[in-house]
């Protein structure tokens, strides 16, 4: 297939090299020059706009950062909708509202083409290993177009409907859980440090006690290592758990665990530490209290 893939960053460039090496052909699409260097250096194509992608594309795998820059890379004035072929398909991977989805799906539709709601889960780990999650959602036409893209890219495809905002529903909840996870994991820590416990072995007592999760055995690693560099970044949980109590808020639904989370990464990023691995809420806790992390002279 010939695909294009706008947004080149820490999962879109997995997914990427994974279509190369299963033999499509591939071009990203991104401002940075290091990373169109660097999808050339994999075997694909690269532009530093969606409306210079190529004209006869199959299908195009939107992995932005939010809501906005997903209509912008679509619908704006150097969008790559008007330039696309009826029918072919447009998987929208960026996590974002479902309303937003809804309505994309409405606008992708009267342009004569197919979505895909598909929201994704794994990670930098995931998309370089191509065995990501797909959380998707949309008619049986687009899942069909889209399935050698998702077949390159992720390990386990949801088809959790025929209509867009299933998916990023799914995913939403998905980020409630893991937003809380790693704020808690974080507190857990810093409480276990400023009372006295040896860091290292409060993490491996809990790997293997009934405290432990998924988020604790992942992130935690990150804080004793002392290495910020951002897999997932604080400011990704400033966004998806906004999007959370947003629904929330509209469904009259109360979710104060997921408010003390997002009040957290909040809190976080006025540090200063919004592009740093989101592991690193911890330093909210460094800031209030004056525990002294991992990695730390």
């Amino acid at each position: 297939m010939q695909v294009g893939v706008i947004g080149l960053g820490t999962m879109g460039m997995g997914a990427a090299i994974n279509l190369v090496r299963k033999g499509h052909r591939v071009t990203g699409c991104d401002l940075r020059p290091a990373a169109r260097e660097a999808m050339v250096a994999e075997g694909g194509a690269a532009v530093d706009s969606p409306a210079a992608l190529p004209r006869d594309l199959d299908a195009v795998l939107v992995l932005v950062v939010n809501a906005a820059q997903e209509q912008e890379v679509l619908f704006g004035p150097q969008g790559c909708v008007p330039n696309l072929p009826r029918g072919a398909v447009v998987i929208c991977a960026t996590t974002v509202a479902p309303d937003v989805a809804r309505a994309l799906e409405t606008r992708l539709t009267e342009a004569g083409l197919l979505m895909l709601d598909a929201p994704v889960s794994g990670g930098k780990v995931g998309a370089e290993a191509g065995t990501m999650t797909v959380m998707g959602s949309g008619a049986a036409a687009a899942f069909d177009r889209a399935g050698p893209v998702l077949s390159a890219i992720a390990a386990k495809v949801w088809k959790l409907g025929d209509a867009a905002g299933i998916g990023s529903t799914v995913k939403m909840v998905n980020q409630l859980l893991a937003g809380v996870h790693i704020a808690t994991a974080a507190e857990a820590l810093a409480l276990g440090i400023r009372a006295g416990a040896d860091p290292q072995a409060l993490y491996d007592v809990i790997c293997t006690s009934a405290g432990s999760s998924w988020m604790w055995q992942n992130r935690v690693p990150h804080i004793l290592a002392g290495d910020d560099t951002p897999l997932s970044a604080v400011n990704i949980f400033v966004k998806d758990l906004g999007i959370v109590l947003d629904q929330a808020r509209a469904l009259a639904f109360p979710a104060p665990i997921a408010a003390a989370a997002h009040q957290l990464f909040l809190g976080a990023a006025a540090l200063g530490n919004g592009a740093k691995d989101d592991a690193f809420v911890i330093r909210v806790w460094e800031a209030l209290t004056g525990i002294k992390l991992p990695g730390q002279d």
